[in-house]
């Protein structure tokens, strides 16, 4: 069966409709921006002149955030204590469109809060001052988290514990939740801080840090291979179904139990602050997944949320639309870059594009009249990868193939219409009936066609396959044909 592709409209819709309960530790972020104005003479360290701050809503209630900006209902269940930072979040949450909180209030504890002092010229964080106490939670209220959280499991469509370690999530109540959840039949998902992942035991998904999977694995995880070697035995341990493992500028590496692992790379972007990139992947995939999404679509999903996430200042959330287009982004040259003229230029952009580990898809057609099912099909394309080729019959291919007065516009022009197109990375113009040739020379990891082709019919499609790529089949536009077009132009009837 073909893989299908990331219909992120028709995912969006979909995700709109659910619910997300997330549980975890809450706590108040402020960024405190300045420029370092001198070095203080009592000691080496550079003054900060405070010119303005931002609270934000941080830990799992960023992640709380995010499942709400990214269009889905939250239902947050956390802990504060009976002080003004725990008023401030409790507001702040009320005052929160898409989320419903259950805040617990332990008088015993303060608040966690986070105060963040950044250069504003150089982005950098130079001084972080915390207020917490990073203990369990009390046997009352831990009954007390447990009575709020297992009476909304119901409403649900996924549960997402955000562990930071500051007391919310207990043995106790981990387990209550998870036991509950799978007795429902919903799917959990846990962002982990204890090295012992035998306290997750029959979580969903697990989706730690690069340097926690290290910790709780004693492995180096330095590589895609040597993080699906370590994680046999620890996903037997937790009795779940993936791991994910997030390694910043190098991408992310899903090991499901019952398929081959997938690593994708980080999108290239400028990091302006991390703060809370790990909320946002949580968030994604949560939604995603109780969308119904499969792995490899929660993983771009995710994928694309973190690298939003961390082009913005402060503890930030992501939107719907702002990630629609950084999954449907601009093209990465500019229109007369995009058609191949020597022959060598297709090869040095497949070493560059492969050499940075982008997936390379690869269409094919005459594209003689350009309409909307054209543009479907190739936007569908470059959702399904990281870099698009279009593969272009040439004028006598077309001739061959459609008769003597096709094409109605000439290669050239067919090409640079293409090119002018955000979903096209790169046009190359063949000779032959058939792009066997082509496909050959790219070897690409998606080849897409329209379907109303099967997977036999693709030309190409054995080869991608045996290369370990996939065959995508994008539902066509009805009402749209290029041949009819053409009818009609010339006189013929509707």
């Amino acid at each position: 069966m073909p893989t299908p592709i990331l219909d992120f409209d028709a995912l969006s819709h979909d995700i709109a409709r659910r619910t997300v309960l997330c549980i975890g530790d809450i706590m108040l972020d402020e960024f405190v921006y300045g420029e370092v104005s001198r070095i203080s003479p009592e000691a080496p360290t550079p003054v900060i002149a405070a010119q303005r701050s931002e609270i934000h809503i941080g830990g799992a209630g960023n992640v709380a955030r995010n499942v709400a900006a990214l269009g889905a209902r939250c239902i947050f269940v956390g802990l504060v204590g009976e002080d003004e930072a725990g008023k401030r979040l409790a507001s702040a949450l009320a005052d929160h469109a898409g989320i419903e909180s259950a805040l617990v209030c332990d008088p015993s504890r303060p608040t966690t809060r986070k105060v963040r002092f950044v250069s504003e010229h150089f982005s950098t964080h130079m001084l972080r001052a915390d207020w917490e106490q990073a203990v369990a939670a009390s046997e009352e209220v831990e009954t007390r988290l447990i009575e709020a959280i297992l009476p909304r499991i119901a409403r649900a469509d996924i549960v997402l514990l955000s562990d930071y370690a500051k007391g919310v999530l207990t043995a106790r109540v981990i387990r209550h939740t998870i036991d509950a959840a799978r007795k429902l039949g919903k799917r959990v998902i846990v962002d982990p801080k204890s090295l012992n992942w035998a306290i997750y035991r029959g979580a969903t998904l697990l989706t730690p840090n690069r340097k926690e999977f290290s910790e709780a694995t004693r492995s180096r995880a330095d590589t895609p291979q040597s993080i699906v070697d370590a994680s046999e035995d620890v996903m037997r341990l937790a009795d779940c179904e993936a791991i994910l493992v997030t390694q910043g500028e190098h991408g992310m590496t899903l090991v499901p139990r019952s398929r081959e692992a997938v690593h994708v790379p980080a999108f290239p972007v400028k990091v302006r602050d991390v703060s809370g990139a790990g909320d946002t992947v949580a968030a994604a995939l949560a939604v995603s997944l109780a969308a119904d999404a499969d792995w490899d679509t929660a993983l771009r999903m995710a994928s694309a949320a973190a690298a939003v996430a961390v082009g913005k200042q402060g503890t930030a959330s992501v939107s719907a639309d702002e990630l629609r287009r950084k999954i449907l982004p601009h093209a990465t040259l500019a229109a007369e870059e995009k058609v191949v003229s020597a022959p060598d230029t297709l090869e040095a952009r497949l070493a560059e594009w492969k050499g940075q580990g982008l997936r390379v898809g690869f269409t094919n057609g005459c594209f003689d009249i350009l309409h909307p099912g054209h543009v479907k099909v190739l936007t569908a394309a470059r959702a399904a990868c990281d870099r698009l080729i279009v593969g272009l019959n040439s004028d006598a291919s077309v001739r061959r193939l459609k008769g003597e007065e096709r094409p109605v516009q000439d290669e050239r022009a067919r090409a640079e219409v293409l090119a002018a197109l955000e979903a096209v990375d790169l046009v190359v113009i063949f000779e032959e009936d058939t792009p066997i040739d082509l496909i050959r020379r790219i070897t690409p990891s998606v080849l897409v066609k329209g379907g109303d082709y099967t997977r036999e019919q693709v030309v190409g499609h054995d080869v991608v396959e045996a290369a370990g790529g996939m065959v995508v089949l994008v539902d066509i536009l009805q009402g749209f044909s290029t041949t009819a077009l053409v009818h009609r132009a010339r006189g013929g009837a509707k």
